[in-house]
C-alpha cells in the first residue's frame, strides 16, 4: 500500500506538470489507460471469471464516478499547489460518514460526528475561504471528493457479493470506455518527446500502483492498510517540492494534519462499527 501510494503521488505530479499543455480529459484517458492494462494483465492470468458480478448497474456507475472525480481532481490541480490538493481529496472519509448518516440512515456517534465537523475545520484552514490565498479551483477538488465517497458508498453495496479485483476491474472497463468518447474533440498529439514519455510514464506507474493497492486488500484487512492511504501527502510534499518548487505553509501543514488524525480515527471507528 504504502508503495502504491508512493507511486500514484508520482501519477499526480506528472499530471499535474502535463496540465500545461494538454487537456485534462487527455491525461484522465492516458492515466485511465495505465489502470486499463493492469487489469489486463490480471485478466491474463485469472481469466473472465473476475468479471462476474450481481450489481452490473453499481459497478457501471462506480466506474463513471472514478473517471468524474479523477477528470475534476486533474483539472483541478492545474490551479492547485499539489499538496494543498491531496489534502483536500482526504475530506472523503467524512463526506462518507454524512452519507451513510443521512441517505442510508446508519446510525453514527457523537465520537464520530466530532471527528467529521473537526476534519472540516482542518478544510477551512487548508483551503482559507474568502482569503484569496488558495485558488478557487481548490472547491472542484471537494466535488471530486464527494463523487469519492459516493464510489465509497456504492462500494458498500456490492462489496457483500462481489470480490475486490471485480470492482476494479469494471473501474478500469467502464472507466476507459467513457472516457473514449470525448478523446477525439480534446486529443493534441504529443509535440514533445517530454510529453509522450510522461503520456507513457503515468498509465505504467499507474497500472503498477493499482496492481500493488489491490494486492494489499487481497493479503491484508483494509483496516490496517487504509491508513497508509495518508502516506501520499509525504510525497505530494516531495514531487511538489522537487518538481514545482512549491512547499505547503504552516496552515496547510496545520490543516492537513488535523485531517490526516481525524481521518484515521473516522476510518477506525467505521472499522469498530462494522465489526460489532
Amino acid at each position: 500500500m504504502a508503495g502504491g501510494m508512493f507511486l500514484f503521488a508520482a501519477v499526480d505530479m506528472q499530471a499535474k506538470f502535463l496540465t500545461e499543455t494538454l487537456h485534462p480529459l487527455q491525461i484522465v484517458w492516458s492515466r485511465q489507460t495505465g489502470l486499463l492494462l493492469g487489469i489486463l494483465v490480471i485478466l491474463a492470468f485469472r481469466g473472465f471469471s473476475i468479471l462476474r458480478t450481481q450489481h452490473l448497474g453499481l459497478q457501471v456507475a462506480r466506474g463513471a464516478m472514478a473517471v468524474g472525480s479523477a477528470s475534476i481532481f486533474i483539472y483541478a490541480v492545474s490551479f492547485v499547489p499539489l499538496v494543498d490538493a491531496i489534502a483536500v481529496t482526504f475530506v472523503a472519509p467524512f463526506m462518507v460518514t454524512l452519507i451513510a448518516a443521512s441517505v442510508l440512515r446508519e446510525t453514527v456517534g457523537i465520537r464520530r460526528w466530532t471527528a467529521v465537523a473537526i476534519g472540516f475545520v482542518g478544510v477551512l484552514i487548508v483551503t482559507r475561504p474568502g482569503l484569496g490565498v488558495v485558488h478557487p479551483a481548490v472547491f472542484l477538488i471537494l466535488i471530486a471528493a464527494l463523487l469519492f465517497a459516493l464510489r465509497q458508498i456504492l462500494s458498500r453495496f456490492v462489496a457483500g457479493t462481489d470480490r475486490i479485483i471485480t470492482t476494479v476491474a469494471y473501474t478500469a472497463l467502464v472507466g476507459s470506455a467513457i472516457m473514449t468518447v470525448p478523446l477525439p474533440f480534446v486529443w493534441r498529439t504529443p509535440e514533445t518527446s517530454i510529453e509522450l514519455i510522461l503520456l507513457v510514464s503515468m498509465a505504467l506507474i499507474a497500472a503498477v500502483a493499482e496492481i500493488l493497492v489491490i494486492k494489499a486488500l487481497d493479503v491484508a484487512d483494509a483496516v490496517v492498510v487504509a491508513p497508509v492511504h495518508y502516506s501520499i501527502i509525504i510525497w505530494a510534499t516531495f514531487y511538489g517540492f522537487m518538481v514545482f518548487d512549491q512547499l505547503p505553509d504552516m496552515w496547510t501543514l496545520v490543516g492537513a494534519s488535523i485531517i490526516v488524525v481525524m481521518g484515521m480515527y473516522t476510518l477506525y471507528r467505521e472499522w469498530r462499527v462494522n465489526s460489532c
